[in-house]
């Protein structure tokens, strides 16, 4: 009807654009981190227009190794946030009441990538060694891995392992300072690659083998927000535009991974690496619809709380997710 009205006004000469562009509501989503085609189906959706088809302005806000997605959502600098169901569900146990809207990525992509000369065969050979991991949220799999595993993480032993907190890089593994990193199949691990280190050089253990994987790159909002009749609409509205940029990355991966360039204001990112990365990043997507599996969902619950005596969670949660918002964006 909105459109109608829109057309109507221009024919008779009363509308610009910027008139038009005036009544599209805002919606600011936080990444989790930076600009790259981990993110692909939001760019897209905002450069093929898809947001603006549901009548919403978006501000599509990067992250960074300084930026906490779980701190800006509660600080009210976004709707919407990126974010690994295991960091929200933790935030959401210690008072930040978030709230799963969407699961666009169905699969997880993190792994552990050692040295294969190191003589590790498999989980049990671990032990004794040091594995670098990533923290800000990021380390949860990691330790309901290692707690099911019976591996302690307080150091080097024939029972535990030594924890170098990890930044947002590969260097760890190249300078042999530890003997397994934290990567991801459409990131780090091509890093590594990319340094000269043959595949074959390498041991990985990819979370999903495992049967430990987590929920990663949902979309949450704070709780209370969903109360308004408003936001909600506006959420499905969001949700359905998101969904229709993850579709179109998927079939057209080339060309997401350039409209990705074109937003990186960085200039950090490579065409190589952004094509190579939406290629694997559509692995993870395809099995999704938008619509969180409850059976994922509680397999990551359970991953989380068994955690021995230092669980990443320690009750149940109730209200972490809600499909009313996918419900209405899918009909």
């Amino acid at each position: 009807m909105k459109n109608y009205i829109y057309a109507a006004a221009a024919a008779l000469g009363l509308a610009s654009p910027a008139m038009a562009a005036s009544h599209l509501e805002d919606v600011t989503l936080q990444l989790k981190w930076v600009t790259q085609a981990q993110f692909a189906g939001y760019y897209v959706a905002l450069e093929q227009g898809f947001y603006e088809e549901e009548g919403l302005d978006v501000t599509v806000l990067p992250g960074g190794p300084d930026i906490a997605p779980t701190q800006v959502i509660a600080g009210g600098g976004a709707d919407v946030t990126v974010e690994w169901m295991p960091a929200a569900l933790a935030a959401r146990e210690k008072g930040l009441p978030l709230v799963n809207i969407a699961q666009p990525f169905k699969s997880s992509g993190m792994m552990l990538t050692c040295w294969g000369d190191v003589g590790i065969e498999g989980p049990e050979s671990l032990v004794d060694r040091t594995l670098g991991v990533w923290f800000f949220g990021n380390e949860f799999p990691f330790l309901s891995w290692m707690a099911q595993l019976g591996i302690e993480t307080d150091g080097k032993d024939e029972n535990g392992v030594e924890v170098l907190k990890q930044g947002f890089n590969v260097d760890p593994l190249l300078q042999r300072q530890a003997d397994c990193i934290s990567t991801m199949t459409y990131n780090e691990y091509w890093q590594v690659i990319d340094s000269g280190v043959s595949p074959d050089e390498l041991v990985t253990f990819k979370y999903e083998d495992q049967g430990v994987a987590t929920l990663e790159d949902g979309l949450y909002v704070l709780e209370e927000n969903l109360a308004d009749p408003a936001f909600k609409d506006k959420m499905v509205r969001f949700v359905k535009a998101s969904m229709k940029g993850w579709k179109w990355a998927e079939e057209n991966p080339e060309d997401a991974a350039m409209i990705v360039l074109d937003y990186d204001e960085a200039g950090a990112q490579t065409e190589e690496h952004q094509i190579r990365m939406m290629g694997e990043v559509a692995k993870l997507t395809a099995g999704s619809n938008g619509a969180l599996d409850p059976a994922d969902y509680e397999r990551t619950v359970q991953t989380l709380l068994a955690g021995g005596s230092d669980p990443v969670i320690t009750v149940e949660p109730t209200g972490a997710y809600t499909l009313d918002i996918t419900d209405a964006a899918l009909e």
